[in-house]
């Protein structure tokens, strides 16, 4: 008879728990410092550049200014020098009036309604 294959559901969220860090501990001395330093740098990058929302953006900003620390507001600068023909500016602030000009304008039951009698 064979054997039936063991499931993370067959263990209890301790032992899960016990397994991962037993698996990270494991995972982390068998690497070479090489694999290690290109396994942190796949983090980070993914961490800092594949930001999707506002939030997460915000939270990547704030990583970087702690990092670079008084030094910060000069790097930017240099970039803002070094790249500025690129005028796309993120929209950091939502204007309310445009906004709510938009919505109106798209929830107007008028605005595309025609006759069909009018020629």
């Amino acid at each position: 008879m064979k054997k039936k294959s063991l499931i993370y559901s067959d263990l209890s969220k301790n032992q899960l728990e016990k397994l991962k860090e037993l698996y990270v501990q494991t995972k982390i001395e068998s690497m070479s410092h090489k694999e290690l330093k290109q396994y942190v740098l796949d983090i980070i990058s993914h961490q800092i550049n594949d930001t999707i929302d506002k939030e997460e953006e915000m939270e990547a900003w704030r990583e970087m200014s702690d990092f670079f620390g008084e030094k910060f507001e000069a790097i930017i600068q240099e970039i803002q020098l070094k790249y500025s023909e690129d005028k796309n500016y993120i929209e950091t602030e939502i204007d309310p009036q445009k906004q709510r000009q938009e919505l109106l304008e798209r929830n107007n039951p008028d605005h595309d309604k025609k006759d069909m009698w009018d020629d």
